[in-house]
């Protein structure tokens, strides 16, 4: 029986759909390589005493969350794993509820965690890099209270975190500008304190200079395949792995479909000379 192109293409469209779903529903867990950059954003937080309070700067929106997102809650995972308090920023207005997503999804395997001892989320901060200039001399002025009203004196966590440069290390996820470039410049050009950090997958490559040559990133996570590998450094099987999982079961029945449709073709032509 002869199969018209349009129901030809209707049982591709069916077949990618449910190749692509199940996945997302009973996720599979494939490992892929780890990356040298993002190998380097896990040892940075690997290495790090226990006990040390980090940074991470919540710089995108929710145009962002499919890539970005999944670094957030691996980064936190992997401080909370190795005992270290994480403070969160936003430079993007939206960021403070990025930020409360991630923590609300993290909290989840670590109910133990207190606000303002274990995390706190100072929230979203107008100025980009001059905010960041005068985080570098007084955090308190720049942050008076956390984003329940906390005053920062009264918080915990924060007794012992005046400055920048008291601080173990900060990442900052970004998807533009104020973001990663400004964090760089500041905390770690003019306060010496590690810089790390993730982005969309196209942004990427022009972070990779300031890894290799300018040494003023200690890596970087760029898109989806990024975030994926740190979730498989941490023992983590999240968003970012089901979603390459779904990613690659595509990939593969796309070149499936291209070798199919061209032994057709072939089939064709060769009927046809015949």
């Amino acid at each position: 029986m002869k199969i018209s192109i349009t129901t030809e293409r209707r049982i591709i469209f069916v077949v990618l759909l449910i190749a692509v779903a199940l996945p997302l529903l009973f996720p599979i867990g494939w490992t892929t390589g780890i990356s040298s950059y993002t190998k380097m954003v896990y040892n940075l937080i690997e290495e790090t005493p226990e006990g040390s309070v980090a940074l991470i700067s919540f710089d995108y929106d929710p145009s962002s969350i499919t890539e970005i997102q999944p670094m957030a809650e691996a980064l936190i995972e992997h401080a909370f794993q190795k005992k270290q308090k994480v403070i969160a920023t936003a430079l993007w207005p939206m960021g403070v509820q990025m930020a409360e997503k991630a923590f609300d999804s993290v909290l989840q395997n670590y109910p133990d965690k207190v606000r303002g001892e274990d995390y706190v989320n100072l929230g979203y901060k107008v100025g980009g890099m001059v905010a960041i200039q005068a985080m570098g001399r007084s955090l308190p002025e720049v942050y008076p209270k956390d984003i329940d009203g906390h005053k920062y004196e009264d918080i915990p966590l924060l007794k012992s975190v005046q400055r920048l440069n008291h601080i173990a290390w900060i990442a900052s996820l970004s998807s533009g500008v104020p973001g990663l470039k400004e964090w760089m410049m500041v905390a770690h050009d003019a306060h010496n304190v590690p810089v790390t950090g993730g982005c969309t997958a196209v942004s990427a490559p022009g972070f990779f200079p300031y890894v290799n040559e300018q040494k003023q990133l200690n890596g970087i996570l760029g898109g989806l395949k990024a975030a994926s590998e740190y979730e498989s450094l941490i023992g983590k099987k999240g968003s970012a792995t089901t979603k390459m999982d779904a990613q690659s079961i595509a990939h593969l029945l796309i070149l499936v479909f291209i070798v199919l449709g061209n032994i057709k073709a072939f089939s064709t032509r060769r009927r046809k000379n015949q």
